[in-house]
């Protein structure tokens, strides 16, 4: 029997490197993989569906799930994680010097719904105790004006957003002072060539994201994978098949990162990184898939999206994700 068409976008990471250069197989699938840059990938299924599957950010998979459009439905399959308290960035010159400063300041965000942007606030109310209310919210584009929301959301009367208008961006404003301080995932060009005017609101973040870690046993997931709903209506053994393709390739990058020969990645000091990461997160497994390895990671997310108004109910895990990627066959 042929095997069917897929065209999946995710983004060219190590742990999916193995499915995208075709060590590993996806069952009965003739796989086109796009490796796109995540935003391209978001806004392209979500605004016009353009892909069977692809990589999508929680917080508008959340969103969608809720709302019924665009139809998708997930696979428990996380290919980004990341702790967020690095990326928060400040104008030095906003009398922000720790988090509780942020009460009553003017922040921007590329878009709301955006999961960097949910793990953030959750982070600093449920930490720092600054509510999203307590802030002024201005979105728009980070580097290149014009960014709008790519899933529409009906936010509580208690948040005062509005957009920055089609000439700025929020990294211009914030090296001016127009904005005191900005959450992204991507460093602000002013960050990177480093003007006196912006700052990491929490310079020591790898100590603080440990620590994090070790009370909440949080490593915040930023994206899944999701299908189209027709498409998995008509081949619903397919999101088994690429669970297990994506399982497969992450479990090859995982054993290759250990063997110590030969320095991997470009950074002198990535063995210790690497023993530390292992000692921090114990003898489990680093980047799980699966729904109950990630239960409570998950849960935490859905509170945060649901109290800063971005999904009217909490929604339901399992009914997040395609249930035959809910169980394993045994023998």
């Amino acid at each position: 029997m042929a095997k069917i068409k897929l065209t999946l976008s995710c983004w060219d990471y190590d742990r999916t490197r193995a499915l995208q250069d075709g060590r590993v197989e996806v069952e009965g699938v003739d796989l086109t993989y796009l490796p796109l840059r995540v935003e391209e990938t978001f806004w392209r299924m979500l605004r016009y569906g353009e892909f069977d599957a692809a990589e999508l950010s929680m917080g508008s998979y959340l969103m969608a799930r809720e709302k019924g459009a665009p139809k998708l439905i997930a696979i428990p399959v996380f290919p980004s994680r990341a702790f967020r308290h690095s990326c928060i960035y400040i104008n030095t010159k906003s009398g922000i010097k720790e988090p509780k400063d942020m009460a009553g300041k003017r922040v921007g965000v590329p878009e709301y719904q955006i999961t960097m942007a949910i793990w953030a606030r959750g982070i600093l109310e449920h930490e720092y105790g600054v509510k999203p209310e307590q802030m002024k919210w201005l979105t728009g584009g980070e580097e290149h004006p014009g960014r709008v929301d790519k899933v529409q959301h009906d936010l509580p009367k208690t948040i005062d957003i509005r957009p920055i208008g089609p000439e700025k961006t929020l990294s211009a404003m914030l090296e001016s002072g127009e904005i005191d301080a900005m959450i992204s995932a991507h460093m602000p060009s002013p960050f990177v060539r480093r003007s006196p005017n912006v700052a990491r609101l929490i310079p020591d973040f790898p100590r603080v994201e440990k620590d994090y870690y070790r009370r909440t046993k949080i490593f915040p997931i930023m994206h899944t994978v999701a299908l189209r709903e027709d498409f998995y209506q008509k081949h619903p053994w397919v999101a088994q098949s690429l669970y297990k393709a994506f399982a497969e390739s992450k479990d090859i990058c995982q054993e290759s990162m250990y063997e110590f020969s030969a320095l991997k990645y470009m950074l002198a000091w990535s063995i210790a990184e690497m023993e530390e990461e292992r000692e921090l997160f114990g003898a489990g497994e680093l980047w799980p898939y699966g729904l109950e390895a990630n239960r409570h990671v998950l849960e935490t997310l859905v509170q945060y999206a649901h109290e800063q108004g971005l999904i009217k109910t909490r929604l339901d895990l399992k009914s997040l994700f395609a249930p035959n990627t809910l169980e394993e066959f045994k023998i």
